[in-house]
């Protein structure tokens, strides 16, 4: 899978752009603040529907315009397909396949990319929600139709928990338990199906983990992930997060038996969610624990373990995406990370990248990535695209 042409109108910076990109490495090279990031963002965005960057579409959209509109030429397969997203700052987003308007989940089921960016050191030094934004990402390009389930489980959340301060006003009036029945059976059904795919995502993660940690390293340092879930804390109350079950012991429990739990679980913490008019259980309440040489990350880990570790997990990931997509190779997104790194890191990162299709990189300063490969290179200045070639 490759980009072969991106087109952005009234995007970020960009009044317009017309970006060719080639399979292979592409450089896009340009002081910081000219607009390289905003080009691979855009490309991003159609993998999972959000920036990496910033929480809402609003930002995306360029000052004073009321829609940014985002077309992209995808090979993969021996197939060509142009995949448009208009983003709208007082009205829902519009999309379109080949030209056939259709909801704008269904881009992620014809593109997928790996982005590697200078915020991953947030999934091991930040708060849990950045760890679970990368479950969830991670699940949407495993499998697309999981951003249904995901967006469906949201909407219950805010609706529960609406109702669980509405609850709280009225006293627990029996009307408002008995319909929080219904809310909790489908809390249950679609956070289950995430917590499902989260443990077998995490499961397969480990070997790819471990062996992009060591070659980017060239140290053994046992990197290791596993859940830390809300359903299992509520159970289990005196279990500490060193004693966790494995992520193959979690991925090998069957929906009934999670369901049950996640039922049970609910019930325990109901008078509390009734008292706070919060939901207090459930996939939105859970933690991606990491650990190098069996102690967390976060905390333990130097930097430039730290960083290892996050660009180890992204490489996993494409790892996982490339051996399972019958449309090929994810496209490979390296913004400014080369600069984090020390050359011998940067060597073996782009020895890691460098078999898959495509690989995107930005840099600000051309020294910063490896002179030996063969570039596609494009220079970007001030929200213009000023020069290309080989």
């Amino acid at each position: 899978m490759r980009v072969a042409h991106l087109s952005l109108g009234d995007f970020r910076n960009y009044r317009s752009a017309e970006l060719e990109l080639a399979a292979g490495p592409n450089l896009l090279v340009g002081r910081n603040g000219q607009g390289k990031t905003n080009l691979v963002e855009a490309i991003g965005y159609f993998a999972t529907l959000r920036s990496h960057r910033v929480t809402g579409d609003a930002a995306l959209i360029r000052a004073g315009a009321d829609a940014a509109i985002m077309r992209m030429r995808v090979e993969a397969s021996q197939r060509d397909v142009l995949l448009e997203l208009q983003l709208n700052r007082d009205r829902p987003n519009r999309a379109q396949v080949n030209r056939n308007v259709v909801r704008p989940r269904e881009v992620t089921r014809w593109f997928a990319a790996v982005a590697f960016v200078p915020e991953d050191l947030s999934i091991v030094r930040g708060e849990p929600s950045g760890r679970r934004r990368f479950l969830d990402d991670a699940l949407v390009a495993r499998l697309p139709v999981a951003g249904g389930v995901l967006a469906d489980y949201e909407r219950v959340v805010r609706q529960r928990t609406s109702l669980l301060k509405s609850a709280r006003s009225a006293r627990g009036s029996a009307a408002a338990t008995a319909t929080l029945d219904v809310w909790d059976e489908q809390l249950v059904e679609h956070g289950t199906q995430i917590m499902l795919a989260r443990r077998e995502l995490v499961r397969d993660l480990g070997l790819p983990l471990r062996s992009g940690y060591e070659a980017l390293v060239e140290q053994d340092h046992a990197p290791e992930t596993t859940l830390s879930e809300s359903v299992s804390r509520t159970l289990e109350p005196g279990r500490v997060s060193r004693e966790t079950s494995s992520a193959e012991e979690l991925a090998s429990v069957s929906r009934e038996t999670l369901a049950a739990d996640f039922r049970a679980a609910l019930a325990a913490v109901r008078s509390q969610e009734l008292e706070r008019g919060v939901t207090l259980v459930g996939p939105h309440r859970d933690d991606l624990l990491l650990n190098l040489n069996g102690l967390p990350v976060k905390g333990f880990a130097s930097h430039g373990e730290s960083w290892s570790f996050a660009l180890s997990l992204k490489m996993a990931l494409a790892t996982i995406l490339r051996d399972e997509s019958p449309a090929g190779d994810p496209v490979i997104i390296l913004d400014d990370v080369f600069a984090e790194l020390d050359t011998r890191r940067r060597q073996s990162l782009m020895s890691a990248v460098s078999g898959f299709e495509q690989v995107i990189v930005t840099a600000a300063v051309e020294e910063d990535v490896p002179g030996d490969v063969d570039w596609r290179r494009v220079k970007v200045e001030a929200g213009r695209i000023v020069e290309g070639g080989e």
